[in-house]
C-alpha cells in the first residue's frame, strides 16, 4: 500500500466532501483506540475545524488516558483542533434506572452495551448540529463490511466513513506514518462498551489479521470445507458474524407496495 498517497487521498476526500456539504468541519468521538486516532488525525489534516469528544461511560482508566494523550497531541500539532469531555455516565445510569427491571441482569448486558454507543452517537450529532459539522465515523473495513462489529445507530450512525475501505492492519500502517502515539499503536483493540478490560479478540474469538484472511477467503469463494484446524475455526467465526450481522451492512428493508394495490 502506498501509505502516504492513501493519506493524501483521504484528506482531500474529507475536505472536498465537507466543502461541498457546506460544513465547517468534523466532530469525532475519541476512544483511545487506533481507529479513532487515525480518523481524527486525518480530519485534522484537512485544516477544517475538528472537535474531539471524549464521552466516558464507566470507562476504563487506561482508555481515558490514551484518549487524553492523543487529543493533547492533536491540539499541539493541529491548531484547528479542539477538545471537550462530556461525561455520559450519569445519563447512562439514569436511563438504566428508568428501564424495567429484569430477572437476570446478564440478559441485558448486550442491550446496555449498545445503549452506550447510541448515547455517544446522540451526543456527537448534538454538537454536529450545533456547530455545522459532520460526524466522522471510525469503522474499518473488517468491522463495517466483514463481521459487522459495531452498533447499529450507535458507532455505525455517522455522516461519512474515511477509513471504511481500509483493513485493520492498513489502519495501523497509516497510524505509523501519521505519528499516532505508541501507546495507542500497541493497545489491544477494544470497543470499550463493557466497562472492563475485554478486547475485540476476546469477544470475537479471532484476531484482526485472522479475520482479514477469512474475509479474503470468503471473497474468493472458499467454504469451510476447504480448511482444517485453526483456519477452519477462524473461517467459521467469520461466517457466523458475517451472517448474523448482515442486517447492519445492507440498506434498511423497504416494503414495496405493488402498483395495483395503490
Amino acid at each position: 500500500m502506498q501509505t502516504e498517497k492513501v493519506i493524501e487521498h483521504i484528506v482531500k476526500w474529507l475536505k472536498d466532501y465537507a466543502t461541498k456539504a457546506n460544513c465547517k468541519g468534523f466532530v469525532i468521538g475519541i476512544s483511545g483506540g487506533i481507529d479513532s486516532a487515525v480518523t481524527s488525525t486525518l480530519c485534522a489534516r484537512t485544516g477544517l475545524d475538528l472537535l474531539c469528544l471524549e464521552m466516558p461511560i464507566h470507562q476504563g482508566k487506561n482508555q481515558v488516558t490514551r484518549a487524553d494523550r492523543h487529543m493533547d497531541w492533536l491540539i499541539e500539532n493541529y491548531p484547528n483542533t479542539s477538545r471537550l469531555q462530556v461525561n455520559l455516565t450519569p445519563v447512562f445510569d439514569s436511563l438504566v434506572d428508568a428501564f424495567p427491571k429484569v430477572e437476570r441482569e446478564e440478559d441485558r448486558f448486550m442491550s446496555l452495551a449498545n445503549t452506550r454507543a447510541r448515547l455517544r452517537m446522540t451526543t456527537l450529532y448534538y454538537f454536529a448540529a450545533l456547530k455545522g459539522y459532520l460526524v466522522a465515523g471510525t469503522g474499518n473495513k473488517v468491522e463495517d463490511f466483514g463481521i459487522g462489529f459495531y452498533t447499529k445507530y450507535g458507532d455505525g450512525g455517522v455522516d461519512l466513513s474515511p477509513i471504511a475501505d481500509l483493513l485493520k492492519t492498513e489502519v495501523y500502517a497509516l497510524g505509523k506514518v501519521l505519528g499516532v502515539n505508541q501507546d495507542i499503536m500497541e493497545a489491544a483493540p477494544t470497543d470499550g462498551l463493557w466497562g472492563d478490560s475485554r478486547t475485540d479478540e476476546d469477544q470475537i474469538g479471532a484476531s484482526y489479521p485472522e479475520l482479514e484472511w477469512a474475509m479474503e477467503m470468503d471473497d474468493a469463494g472458499k467454504t469451510i470445507d476447504d480448511f482444517s484446524d485453526r483456519k477452519k475455526e477462524v473461517f467459521s467465526i467469520y461466517k457466523r458474524f458475517n451472517t448474523s450481522n448482515k442486517h447492519k451492512m445492507i440498506p434498511i428493508p423497504i416494503c414495496e407496495i405493488p402498483e395495483h394495490l395503490k
